[in-house]
């Protein structure tokens, strides 16, 4: 594994852990390979969420920073000028994410379902006001925190720790324990399960205890949307195994599907 290495000075975290662990994960919005990482902390989640908590840092590779304030002063209420621009979806994570950790990630699910559906051009003002819209954010706050020198900070915050941490690609994850004196392990790239399964048990020095998955529909509820490739990895079974459950409940009237030529999306049905 060329891309692990350890951090001998770690940022110190805002506030105390309550876990043993502490996931800082550095994704970039227009990144495919993100996509896939999220998928890989949702498994984590599921079986061992009870070891760590998760902090996402948007590590968004730009020349300049000095165009964000241009760039959305159109972007206001009442001035409904559309603008693209690859700076867009990472201040609009950090407006959403001034609604709350969970209005943020809300925010984050619904805009990774348009890059993989590829159906919009998540580049576009317009285009993220309807994320937000879908995400059930307060419009009004949304479109007047879009805009403001707090999103503009959060953003620059985010790429102060990635610089900090001399984190070079997305995705990355680094893992540090409770001990603010001990070292982080960095690990840059994405890999298969079992190597974060292995990095979680030497972190915490002993073999891990996995909680038991719940029911489909209660991990549809807490994500919202999942892939096929997804709810596999998540109940280890085959894709093909995955896909006749999730039809079983289509046909049951309890899921549905939004899917493109290359790919599916899952959700409760409303």
């Amino acid at each position: 594994m060329t891309h692990v290495q350890l951090l001998t000075e770690p940022v110190t975290p805002s506030q105390p852990l309550h876990k043993p662990l502490e996931l800082y994960i550095f994704i970039d919005p227009l990144c495919s390979k993100s996509v896939e990482m999220q998928s890989m902390i949702r498994k984590l989640q599921v079986e061992y969420e009870h070891y760590f908590t998760a902090r996402f840092i948007l590590s968004t590779k730009l020349a300049s920073l000095n165009c964000i304030e241009e760039k959305t002063k159109g972007c206001m209420s009442g001035q409904e000028v559309d603008v693209k621009h690859p700076v867009l979806p990472s201040v609009a994570i950090k407006a959403a994410e001034l609604q709350g950790k969970r209005a943020g990630l809300r925010f984050l699910t619904k805009l990774q379902e348009q890059l993989v559906l590829q159906q919009k051009n998540i580049q576009s003002y317009a285009t993220l006001l309807e994320i937000a819209e879908e995400a059930q954010l307060d419009m009004q706050e949304f479109r007047s925190d879009f805009g403001s020198k707090e999103a503009a900070h959060a953003f620059q915050c985010d790429l102060h720790i990635t610089r900090e941490m001399e984190v070079e690609e997305a995705p990355t994850i680094v893992f540090f324990n409770e001990c603010i004196e001990d070292e982080g392990l960095k690990v840059g790239g994405l890999y298969s399960y079992d190597v974060y399964e292995h990095i979680l048990s030497e972190m915490l020095n002993t073999p891990l205890v996995r909680n038991q998955p719940p029911t489909l529909e209660e991990l549809l509820t807490r994500y919202h949307s999942l892939s096929t490739k997804e709810v596999a990895l998540i109940y280890n079974m085959t894709e093909a195994a995955a896909e006749r459950e999730l039809k079983k409940r289509m046909l049951q009237q309890k899921v549905e599907r939004t899917y493109t030529n290359d790919f599916t999306l899952w959700r409760l049905k409303v």
